[in-house]
């Protein structure tokens, strides 16, 4: 039966994809190996509070609760117009676990997250560094514990999966969650595969040794954003650096409730990526590409080919294979509930993807909030 040049197409495009979504299969199909290094080694918690005053209400009392016998809170006010200050030094007096930074801006690092980070981090007396948000939560009081003891001689940097919380009924959620759980199948994929490239702050740790030995943030200080993924990209290497698939590891955090706060998050983000290493962007971008490619050679090989059943065929074996791959590492995220509708969220996501990329370039963000 003749086929036509729109059919070869979609079979590259195609091909390309199921070959990228095996290499994902890391996440999804692995053993969740125990960490060998001591659970029980001092820890510097760090949590960056901007105008954070009501969240650390919530999370203060639950890291006070972490099953972990020596460790401490460094909580940085950075520069906060809320009573922020004030609830951190009302839990000072309750807990001497908890020490706190006051940032104050100056000129030369005005709204800039990474410079107040860097005072939290000389602020801390242990070599072992957890980071988590302020508007996190950790997903069990072994959070710290587990991300501690993938800390050992030969891994210094651990990435952890923090999630949102699921709200019901919102297509923007799901869209958020899809996006969050996908990204991760990706970079923790790359990181099993040798090849780290991001982490997030919401759920990550490393050491001060490795901090200090590459001049901490100074080689991005001006770049907005990136405190976690350019750190990660630009020091993570196949030796350095694990990742916890244990889920009484993970964090979560309530997403953005609006569509145009969720927007200016994520221009945040893409500024960001541009700044990782060539090599990464390439491969990052390379699937991008072919993602749109498999998108709009499947319109058009269904339109203008003689017989629609045949690239009928080549769209439902990339997308059961997208479905089996992307699907194990969700659920093991435990976003299981987003499956069904994982294909209709990817077009969405590229769709998104593209139209932020074309923002950032006219409207570039200027300042950390």
């Amino acid at each position: 039966m003749e086929v036509g040049v729109f059919f070869f197409i979609l079979i590259g495009f195609t091909a390309i994809n199921i070959a990228y979504y095996i290499f994902l299969s890391k996440v999804g199909f692995s053993q969740i190996d125990e960490p060998l290094g001591d659970s029980h080694k001092a820890v510097s918690v760090i949590i960056c509070s901007k105008n954070e005053q009501e969240n650390l209400k919530i999370l203060i009392p639950k890291l006070l609760k972490q099953n972990h016998s020596n460790f401490e809170l460094i909580l940085i006010n950075d520069a906060s117009h809320d009573d922020t200050r004030y609830v951190i030094e009302e839990f000072m007096t309750q807990d001497k676990r908890i020490k706190m930074v006051h940032v104050v801006n100056n000129e030369n690092f005005w709204g800039n997250k990474k410079y107040a980070l860097t005072l939290g981090i000389k602020k801390a007396v242990n070599d072992s560094l957890v980071f988590i948000d302020a508007d996190c939560v950790p997903n069990s009081t072994e959070w710290l514990a587990i991300m501690a003891k993938h800390l050992t001689i030969e891994k210094s940097i651990v990435l952890g999966y923090g999630g949102y919380q699921n709200v019901k009924k919102s297509l923007l959620n799901a869209l958020i969650r899809f996006e969050t759980g996908f990204t991760a199948i990706q970079y923790f994929s790359y990181a099993m595969r040798g090849n780290p490239y991001m982490g997030v702050g919401r759920n990550l740790a490393y050491t001060a040794t490795q901090f200090y030995k590459v001049g901490g943030f100074i080689s991005h200080m001006k770049v907005l954003g990136g405190d976690d993924d350019l750190f990660v990209n630009q020091v993570a290497t196949s030796k350095n650096t694990a990742v916890s698939l244990n889920e009484t590891s993970f964090t979560y955090s309530m997403p953005k409730t609006s569509w145009p706060a969720w927007w200016n998050q994520k221009k945040r983000h893409v500024n960001t990526a541009n700044h990782y290493k060539k090599s990464h962007k390439l491969l990052l971008g390379f699937f991008y590409l072919t993602q749109i490619g498999f998108l709009i050679s499947s319109v058009l090989a269904l339109l203008f080919e003689n017989n629609w059943m045949i690239p009928s065929v080549i769209i439902i074996l990339r997308y059961l294979v997208f479905w089996i791959v992307v699907g194990k590492g969700l659920a093991r995220f435990r976003e299981s509930d987003i499956i069904i509708i994982i294909p209709f969220l990817e077009i969405l996501l590229v769709g998104t993807q593209f139209a932020l990329f074309i923002e950032n370039i006219i409207h570039p963000p200027k300042q950390w909030k």
